[in-house]
């Protein structure tokens, strides 16, 4: 019997923290309310009037597709850098809240909602998971070659 070797032990998961699982849930929500948002508002709630919607599209919606598998995976990695992506969506939404009005004002407001969502999400499930399994980013003064 192999029970208690080093070898199982280090392969097995590392449970997850309630806080952590709802920083999990919280940023999943952020991040599939932008990825569904997006071609809604831009091809059939509120289609721009100057350029081709579909263009619109392509160009807002393509980077929310990149941290798509980190994301299902629940990578703590992945969730930090996806943090760099989510800043496009809140900017969008800043931008159109001083210019909307209307629907487009509504839709800004949401788009603010889901990237807040995301963002605090993300930061604090890559901190809190991070730490539970031991990742840690290094600090500047204990680098050697300094």
């Amino acid at each position: 019997m192999n029970a208690g070797k080093p070898e199982q032990l280090a392969t097995a998961p590392i449970k997850m923290a309630s806080a952590t699982r709802q920083f999990l849930l919280l940023g999943r929500i952020g991040y599939f309310g932008l990825l569904l948002l997006i071609p809604a508002w831009f091809l059939w709630l509120a289609p721009p009037t100057l350029g081709n919607p579909y263009l619109l599209t392509f160009m807002l919606w393509l980077p929310l597709w990149f941290p798509l598998a980190g994301i299902l995976k629940a990578d703590a990695y992945t969730f930090a850098w996806a943090n760099f992506i989510v800043m496009i969506y809140f900017i969008h939404s800043l931008t159109n809240l001083w210019l909307a009005s209307g629907l487009y004002l509504w839709l800004s407001v949401l788009e603010l909602l889901l990237s807040l969502a995301m963002f605090i999400g993300c930061t604090y499930y890559a901190r809190l998971r991070g730490q539970e399994l031991g990742l840690k980013i290094p600090r500047l003064k204990d680098d050697p070659r300094l």
